[in-house]
């Protein structure tokens, strides 16, 4: 079976809020925000893979502290999954010396504690028995969520999206879908900020969720802080015929 464990599902910080960080099973990672830090330093040095959704602070934030924290723990890289864009995000703004020393290159650049390896759309990728897509979505850096797959059972994150096609439509190419992870960051009264920022208010996400032919278990994660209540119960509202529950954070999922 495989496992999935929320570290973090906040679209902010907070007492007991940590942002977007999945742990699969013991060893990957979907993104990297502050929910890394729940973790104990074990823990971290069993993570061999992270799949990353964007370059935004959210979903990266302690990548480079938990680097940092288990440099003398590992013995073979970490592999860092993403996007070109977010790749070269991370070396020019984050691992480039000033804000943080480039650990691709330490110790050494022959056998460095992690290293960068490209996702591309529609090509999956194989960590043991379970095999992760790359599904491009619509926000306003280039991201992209994931499906996930092992002999179990599907899981399926959209990473941070508004209106989109493309990720419903390669979720529907495909005959099962057990688990849904959908975001809706902001409230039906912030439908322009939604869109300007292009994340999800309840209103927004219903209509692309009328989409999905699949009736997998949905939960709503990557709520503003101070919101959440209000957002989830026009969640409620605006979702007609389906039951979505939220996330709060640390929920433990088996497929």
């Amino acid at each position: 079976m495989m496992k999935v464990r929320v570290l973090g599902c906040s679209g902010g910080i907070g007492v007991g809020l940590h942002t977007t960080s999945l742990l699969i099973d013991d060893d990957i990672l979907i993104d990297a925000g502050t929910g890394i830090g729940v973790l104990s330093l074990d823990e971290m040095a069993s993570i061999r893979h992270i799949f990353l959704t964007h370059a935004h602070l959210d979903h990266i934030a302690c990548l480079p502290l938990m680097v940092d924290s288990i440099f003398d723990r590992i013995k073979n890289p970490i592999v860092i999954h993403a996007q070109a864009k977010t790749i070269e995000a991370l070396q020019k703004h984050i691992f480039n010396w000033a804000i943080w020393p480039d650990f691709s290159r330490l110790p050494t650049p022959e056998n460095p504690v992690m290293c960068f390896e490209l996702v591309e759309p529609g090509k999956k990728y194989s960590v043991g028995n379970r095999s992760l897509e790359f599904i491009p979505v619509n926000h306003i850096v280039p991201t992209g969520g994931y499906r996930i797959v092992c002999d179990s059972g599907v899981f399926a994150f959209t990473a941070d999206t508004t209106t989109n096609d493309s990720f419903w439509e390669t979720l529907n190419s495909y005959n099962d879908l057990d688990l849904l992870f959908v975001e809706s960051a902001f409230s039906n009264a912030e439908e322009e900020l939604s869109i300007i920022a292009r994340h999800y208010c309840p209103k927004l996400l219903a209509a692309d969720l009328a989409k999905l032919k699949h009736r997998p278990d949905i939960y709503i994660t990557h709520n503003k802080p101070g919101g959440e209540e209000n957002i989830f119960a026009e969640c409620i509202t605006e979702i007609a015929g389906r039951e979505v529950k939220r996330l709060h954070g640390n929920e433990v999922f088996q497929l």
